[in-house]
């Protein structure tokens, strides 16, 4: 079954953020957009180029209300001292989320049970805390926050704006369409 448009499910962990420990719960997610990035694994390769490529975004997600969550199955300990041991994951503004239960990983469908870490989930939640994007990867395959970005502001746009919708390549600023039956055919 698909998440697109369910709740998220209730949590609670800890995460490192800002030099401190702090609870983490679904009703963080809710009042806001969110973005939930599930990693494989602290200390390791294609993970912190992620991370910091979202580092040096967020600046541009926080414009747009987003507040971004990186999770792993890794402790908030972990993360804590990644980041005080890395160039690129100390740039990490956005809460790092302690998950070595899993119980995030699992209620994001990204658990790798036999190896205990997450697939490459990317997550976008609206602020009634429903899952609006998902997308998941293969571990070898690296994501792209501009792109993330693009498609926040699509989700964004689409919800201030009943009955339009964003085409493929869709940019701020750029036509939508308004879906109807002198449409279908002509596109």
């Amino acid at each position: 079954m698909s998440l697109i448009n369910t709740e998220v499910k209730p949590f609670k962990a800890t995460a490192y953020h800002n030099g401190k420990f702090v609870p983490v719960t679904e009703a963080d997610l809710k009042g806001k957009w969110s973005v939930v990035v599930f990693y494989p694994a602290d200390f390791t390769f294609v993970c912190p180029t992620e991370l910091g490529d979202l580092a040096d975004n967020y600046a541009e997600f926080q414009k747009l209300g987003v507040e971004i969550y990186g999770v792993s199955t890794d402790t908030h300990f972990a993360h804590k001292a990644w980041h005080d041991t890395s160039d690129t994951i100390s740039k990490v503004g956005y809460p790092l989320v302690g998950d070595p239960t899993a119980v995030l990983a699992r209620n994001f469908d990204v658990l790798i049970e036999e190896e205990g870490l997450a697939l490459r989930g990317t997550f976008v939640i609206n602020p009634e805390g429903q899952i609006k994007l998902c997308e998941i990867h293969d571990n070898g395959i690296g994501r792209d926050a501009g792109e993330l970005l693009r498609k926040v502001k699509a989700a964004q746009y689409v919800a201030a704006h009943p009955g339009e919708v964003c085409p493929a390549k869709w940019t701020e600023g750029a036509e939508t369409l308004k879906p109807s039956l002198d449409l279908v055919g002509k596109i």
